[in-house]
């Protein structure tokens, strides 16, 4: 009979370290904070499913699910979103931050390797998976939306392709190690 006991008393200390995990204040702070500059898309196209698959975590406008109130789960999405947030905002886009300016000139390639959006985020959020079709119209767009930061700043910076330019060349098998 220790059997059952030894499970009842694994069960417990489960549920009082779950409930304690709550009381962690990480992963709680749901205030959208204001937009600033807003990144002016090529098309509306590709706005609709830069909103669809990237505004949760690359901007000010983050639907926070009912689960994301909930630790573990919490941090690790407040975790995303801050670090999404901080490395390209749409809602407030800073060109003068390297890293923004850097992302952005990387975004159609992040899309094309798969990178983003992540997996575990399409597992919540089936509306995020786009078909190929819209994930090559989502790329062209940010390419084209973000031309400047992909030639201009890697390109002219140091003489190095840009992120087109690298993309094209793994599509084409290309790949340089």
């Amino acid at each position: 009979m220790a059997r059952p006991r030894t499970l009842a008393l694994v069960l417990g200390v489960s549920v009082l370290l779950f409930a304690a995990i709550q009381l962690v204040p990480y992963g709680r702070n749901h205030a959208n904070p204001p937009d600033g500059s807003l990144v002016a898309f090529d098309s509306p196209a590709t706005e609709d499913l830069a909103k669809r698959a990237c505004y949760d975590c690359h901007s000010n406008r983050t639907k926070w699910p009912w689960y994301s109130n909930i630790a573990p789960l919490s941090w690790r999405i407040q975790k995303h979103v801050d670090e999404g947030r901080e490395k390209l905002n749409l809602t407030a886009f800073d060109p003068a931050a390297k890293e923004m300016s850097e992302a952005a000139g990387e975004a159609g390639e992040t899309v094309t390797k798969g990178e983003m959006p992540p997996n575990d985020y399409l597992l919540a959020h089936p509306e995020a998976r786009l078909t190929v079709a819209e994930k090559k119209t989502l790329v062209a767009g940010l390419d084209r939306t973000f031309a400047a930061f992909a030639e201009g700043g890697e390109k002219a910076g140091n003489g190095e392709k840009g992120a087109k330019g690298e993309r094209e060349d793994h599509e084409r098998g290309e790949d340089k190690d």
